[in-house]
């Protein structure tokens, strides 16, 4: 830890209360159980805890069994003494919600009252804590910031046309109160986090103070060392072109895109291997689609993957990190290949754009045009050199990305956007 972390942290006499969507689980199921959560929810409850003196966490807790990756909040490591923890029902539905309205908004203003600095994360309609703790902030005149990881109203507008009829009625019906409800807190809040490119210039305009953040869980010691990329640079001069995704197999990021882009390269005659590590509703689709196209001997879909240094193995070990999102959001998984000295290439948007734009560590193609991205990749399979060439760039793009660097942005820029508690209310 510098010295400097170590003064930011020395001057953290205070509180900060969040909100976080990640869910709260019970061990087991059971009533009893004790609380388990996702493990880059602790990492990040951790790094809170390193800038601040004391941190509430409000979260919802859900029924039922944990996910696989999900692992005891005891995790989190000495600083949980620091950390308190508010369940908050799970109310995605309007009836739920509106039962559970009344004791959550008496409940979060008893947290507001504690804290002395606010930062909600939105984006939803019904059971969106963070939404219902800006109203309540702004009606208590305290100042808060939001926190925003894509434009959630988009993507939801974006699913209506896909899935069971219910999910698309529910999609039509909601995406415009939500549009209209994020640019109301945003327009209220005193500082907007938004998590990359993409995410700030849908709500910049709406926001008197926004900022660029991220919201990495990617540890120093996780960046590819020189000698690795060295050896990757050199390894690559033959063999088939090595190409990875790691993310959810849903409609959202485009998932049959990629597949028609590697039917593409194999109808070049291009050698490659391709995997897509991931679950999702799309996964029987893709698979389908590569049996289809003949390429099963070629394309593998193993589905999650729980462990993170497998995945970070398989990040390095590719040649391109291939990705055809289709939404206006800012994945975490591009920041992850480019630490791994793996380029990024997929459909451009404001957030891969900006990654890269330093030195230039991946290629972009048009949005939904899969057969840009065959010819990205066939170029690079015939040109090592030139692929070589992006695995520096890819590094070096990916060099400023580390968890402890980018949670202390964020709280530097809490301390300076948000007056606290007391000097709100003189």
């Amino acid at each position: 830890m510098s010295d400097d972390f170590q003064g930011a942290r020395a001057k953290a006499g205070d509180t900060l209360l969040i909100y976080a969507p990640v869910p709260l689980h019970r061990a087991g199921g059971r009533p009893d159980g004790a609380l388990t959560l996702e493990g880059q929810a602790c990492n990040g409850l951790r790094l809170w805890a390193e800038n601040f003196a004391r941190v509430i966490s409000m979260m919802p807790l859900a029924e039922g069994p944990p996910p696989p990756d999900w692992v005891p909040l005891t995790e989190v490591g000495p600083s949980l003494e620091r950390i308190r923890i508010e369940p908050m029902p799970v109310a995605w539905r309007p009836d739920r919600f509106l039962r559970a309205l009344p004791a959550a908004r008496r409940r979060i203003r008893a947290l507001i009252d504690e804290a002395d600095y606010l930062s909600f994360s939105i984006g939803g309609l019904f059971g969106d804590w963070g939404s219902v703790a800006c109203v309540e902030a702004r009606r208590m005149g305290r100042p808060y910031a939001v926190w925003t990881d894509r434009v959630e109203s988009e993507v939801v507008r974006r699913s209506a046309g896909a899935g069971p009829w219910r999910a698309r009625l529910r999609a039509r019906l909601t995406h415009r109160p939500m549009a209209a409800l994020e640019r109301a807190l945003i327009r209220r809040a005193d500082l907007g986090l938004f998590h990359g490119r993409e995410t700030y210039e849908t709500y910049a305009p709406f926001c008197r103070r926004p900022e660029v953040v991220h919201d990495i869980h990617i540890a120093a010691a996780d960046h590819i060392a020189p000698e690795a990329l060295a050896a990757k640079a050199a390894a690559a001069a033959e063999g088939p072109l090595r190409i990875v995704y790691v993310g959810r197999a849903d409609p959202m990021k485009g998932p049959l895109d990629w597949v028609a882009a590697l039917a593409g390269l194999a109808a070049r005659g291009v050698d490659f291997r391709a995997t897509w590590l991931g679950d999702g509703t799309e996964r029987a689709a893709m698979r389908r689609e590569i049996a289809a196209a003949g390429l099963d001997e070629r394309v593998s879909t193993p589905g999650f993957a729980a462990d993170r240094d497998a995945v970070l193995d398989a990040l390095r070990a590719a040649h391109v990190f291939l990705f055809c999102h289709k939404t206006p959001e800012s994945p975490r998984c591009l920041i992850e290949a480019l630490i791994s000295g793996t380029p990024i290439v997929g459909y451009d948007g404001a957030f891969a754009r900006d990654l890269i734009a330093g030195h230039g560590g991946g290629r972009l193609a048009p949005l939904n045009d899969a057969a840009a991205l065959t010819e990205i990749l066939a170029q690079l399979a015939a040109d090592r050199a030139a692929l070589a060439d992006l695995f520096a760039r890819a590094a070096r793009d990916g060099a400023p990305f580390d968890d402890v660097s980018v949670f202390r942005h964020r709280s530097e820029l809490i301390r300076a956007g948000l007056p606290p508690r007391r000097a709100a209310a003189q």
